[in-house]
């Protein structure tokens, strides 16, 4: 009897050891919710940063039209000009003083040539060319003198356009060569922002796009617009350039730093999931897809974002399935079921 009941402990024992052996070697499942990928249009910001410069019509070069010495700076840098001011006043240099003198002679001599050979041609003497060659050289003699006194006279050097002397680069006293900029006039009110822009991102951005513009070293921020793009990437930096016109009121100078805030729409029907879908593992982006029940792991290649969700330009196809709350504790190929 004694051994009866030992024999039936025994394998009561034995069968409650078998279940309990096969409970804790259960396949895990975990608790997850899920979205579906779908395509949106999602709105981006991006920053920029470029600095102000001259507008088309905002600035004006002064320069030298013959060589000269700089008699009189009568507006220095920094000083507010109206049109038609005299900005720098010019004196001939004694090589330009020269220059005239024998354009002068040389003139006067061509045209006495000029007319002996009409008379020479008169009796004879010498051919119609020779007479026409003597015309020539007179007429040409003449223009360079007219062209000499012309440039001796202009020697006051006026602001074409209202605005401020933004520098003058001459010295009261020093010699100027001819075509050398004496000064530079930028015009109030006509300003642009150059800001740098990745290439990457010039399709998508079109003229008359807002712009929120602000003075780098801090000061109120300002609605602007695209005014153009220029795709050419500039060596140095990498970047292409986007041009925005800079309101008057903003009160900003010309070369001072600028940021920009530029919102951006992007999409173009690829899927996008919710920003709480994408993980990272040492750089690389990936979401976990939910089929048959199980979590896979799928690599991605994030794009923009507007925060709440991201679209994914590669890895993904619209109507997935994809972990928003719990990913972060799957593994692939991990058994899920849903909330």
């Amino acid at each position: 009897m004694k051994t009866s009941i030992c024999a039936a402990a025994l394998a009561l024992a034995a069968c409650s050891s078998g279940q309990s052996a096969t409970e804790n070697t259960a396949e895990p499942v975990a608790l997850v919710k899920l979205a579906a990928a779908s395509p949106a249009s999602v709105q981006s910001s991006v920053a920029l940063y470029g600095t102000a410069e001259a507008g088309a019509a905002g600035s004006a070069i002064l320069s030298a039209p013959t060589e000269a010495v700089v008699a009189a700076i009568v507006a220095p840098t920094g000083s507010a000009v109206s049109r038609g001011q005299l900005v720098v006043r010019l004196a001939p240099s004694a090589a330009a003083r020269l220059d005239l003198v024998k354009a002068a002679s040389d003139a006067r001599a061509a045209q006495l040539a000029y007319e002996r050979a009409q008379r020479l041609r008169a009796d004879g003497l010498v051919s119609n060319a020779e007479v026409d060659t003597a015309r020539a050289t007179a007429q040409a003699a003449t223009a360079t003198r007219a062209s000499l006194a012309a440039r001796s006279g202009a020697l006051e050097l006026r602001a074409p356009i209202a605005g401020h002397v933004q520098t003058v680069s001459a010295t009261l006293g020093s010699l100027v060569p001819a075509g050398t900029s004496v000064a530079t006039i930028m015009a109030g009110g006509d300003l642009r922002g150059r800001f740098g822009v990745d290439p990457a991102l010039v399709r998508q951005i079109r003229p008359g796009t807002g712009i929120r513009v602000a003075p780098s070293a801090g000061g109120p921020s300002f609605a602007a617009t695209v005014l153009s793009v220029d795709p050419t990437v500039d060596a140095q930096t990498r970047l292409a350039s986007l041009f925005v016109r800079i309101p008057a009121a903003a009160a900003i100078g010309a070369g001072q730093p600028l940021t920009g805030q530029l919102a951006l729409a992007a999409g173009d029907g690829a899927p996008t999931v919710p920003y709480a879908a994408l993980l990272d593992d040492a750089g690389q982006a990936y979401v976990f897809i939910v089929s048959g029940g199980k979590a896979h792991r799928r690599n991605v290649t994030p794009g923009p974002s507007d925060g709440e969700r991201v679209v994914i330009s590669r890895g993904l196809k619209s109507g997935e399935q994809v972990v928003v709350e719990g990913g972060t504790a799957l593994d692939d190929g991990m058994k899920v079921r849903t909330r």
